[in-house]
């Protein structure tokens, strides 16, 4: 059916209209939005702008006369001083054995869980509570009740084994990272747990059952059909867990004080501002973990997109 040429130009007409309403019911619906939008701009973006605009200054509060523009070099000084390069290597060196080891031992507890057994349960609640502890709390009941050479609780069962002759390390003076890595994967291991039991969970039990049904073993159907699957949720829970524990700085300063080789860059950020009350290079150090987190959160955020087109696709 063809238009009449007044029919037409009506046509034409109402189409700036038409624009118009649906512009106005867009903004309608993207209004309520709008502070919500605005608080997060006022409270993560204006702060991160102020912290940029100081990591370019040569700025120590105990001088602030002598504050002026100093470019790129605080982050030059990040960089090159020994320190700071120190604690940027114990961060990687921490982020990657917490989150590698909670990421196995939360595959193992996940595979545990999805069978069925009497007490599963109560099992899968006292295993997720301590990622529900405080993170200083859960920090300072590592210190205090298990690593304590003198009452604690590890010195204790070598005690009750070894009886008076028995070993008793000071486990904090000994292996500080080691400690500090032991209190983060108890806490990290069930957040690592609860994503890949996710996983576990959404495989496909008529692909299970044919596998079985052509024989295949445990171990076949875990590394050909189970592996493949839970790729996804690996990825997410190691970018995740990335993010947090690059940022790290409750179990550094509540187990170590950041001594003994244990101060990551959250620690040295901490330090350099409240202690060399330098306002500038603990900007510049703030910024470069900002970025790094970016980075994490932009590879964690495209895993989650690709897992819900993959849910919305079955």
């Amino acid at each position: 059916m063809t238009l009449t040429s007044p029919a037409r130009a009506a046509a034409v007409s109402g189409r700036p209209a038409a624009r118009r309403s649906n512009r106005m019911r867009a903004w309608a619906t993207r209004a309520p939005l709008l502070p919500a939008l605005l608080f997060m701009i006022v409270v993560t973006q204006l702060p991160f702008v102020a912290t940029l605009v100081i990591s370019f200054l040569d700025w120590n509060a105990l001088y602030p006369d002598r504050r002026h523009f100093a470019g790129f070099a605080n982050y030059g000084e990040v960089l090159s001083d020994p320190d700071l390069r120190s604690s940027v290597w114990t961060t990687i060196l921490l982020t990657v054995t917490v989150v590698l080891v909670s990421l196995l031992l939360g595959l193992l507890l996940a595979l545990l869980l999805d069978r069925r057994f009497r007490g599963r349960a109560a099992v899968r609640t006292m295993l997720i509570a301590p990622f529900l502890l405080v993170p200083v709390a859960a920090a300072l009941m590592w210190k205090h009740l298990l690593f304590n050479p003198e009452y604690g609780l590890f010195n204790g069962i070598l005690h009750a084994i070894g009886g008076d002759g028995a070993v008793q390390p000071d486990w904090i003076s000994d292996m500080p990272l080691m400690a500090v890595e032991a209190a983060l994967i108890w806490q990290w291991t069930p957040f690592m747990m609860l994503i890949l039991l996710a996983g576990l969970q959404s495989r496909d039990s008529q692909l299970l059952e044919a596998a079985r049904m052509d024989g295949a073993s445990d171990w076949q159907v875990f590394v050909h059909i189970t592996l493949p699957h839970l790729r996804r949720y690996l990825e997410l829970g190691v970018l995740l867990g990335s993010i947090y524990i690059v940022q790290n700085f409750d179990a550094v300063f509540t187990i170590t004080s950041g001594g003994l080789g244990t101060a990551n860059l959250p620690y040295t950020i901490y330090q350099t501002f409240y202690q060399a009350h330098e306002n500038g290079l603990a900007s510049a150090a703030g910024v470069i973990v900002v970025i790094g987190s970016i980075i994490l959160a932009t590879f964690a955020l495209r895993v989650v997109s690709s897992l819900f087109r993959e849910e919305v696709s079955r």
